[in-house]
């Protein structure tokens, strides 16, 4: 199944382990490509991400990086996919707490309220205005959660 019809701005959530980018993608692409599809391009804003290569070898496939400083939500990363199209996930830095990264993955894959922003689900996160039912577990949770 693809993304969901219409505008929305994100269709989901990524708490990657680190800001290696390279190193993370691949880990990205293991779980996404089965169910997407090839994953072939993605945008980035590089304030989040120290490294940006231009090309990055993901599970024998090149996938292309883009960077833009304006107009992408540094908190947010574009995928696309010949099979399913165009995703964008918001991206909980690293460093997050488990239960604000529960609270932001739910959040981001939320189908209720309108359409958020990458930067204003983190921003409300920070002031405490974010909501879940979904309580952390021991441990960190999926690493992953995506919208349908």
């Amino acid at each position: 199944m693809g993304p969901s019809p219409g505008h929305v701005e994100l269709d989901g959530a990524w708490w990657p382990r680190s800001r290696d980018l390279t190193h993370e993608l691949s880990a990205l692409a293991d779980v996404l490509d089965p169910l997407w599809g090839r994953i072939t391009h993605i945008a980035v804003n590089p304030r989040l991400w120290p490294i940006l290569p231009r090309k990055i070898l993901v599970n024998g496939h090149v996938v292309k990086a883009g960077w833009f400083t304006s107009g992408q939500d540094p908190h947010k990363i574009l995928l696309l996919s010949y099979t399913a199209g165009r995703w964008d996930l918001l991206v909980i830095p690293p460093e997050t707490s488990a239960p604000s990264a529960a609270r932001l993955m739910a959040a981001a894959s939320a189908n209720t309220g309108p359409p958020m922003t990458a930067t204003a689900l983190m921003t409300a996160e920070q002031a405490g205005e974010t909501s879940s039912s979904y309580e952390a577990t021991s441990g960190r949770p999926g690493r992953l959660v995506v919208g349908v």
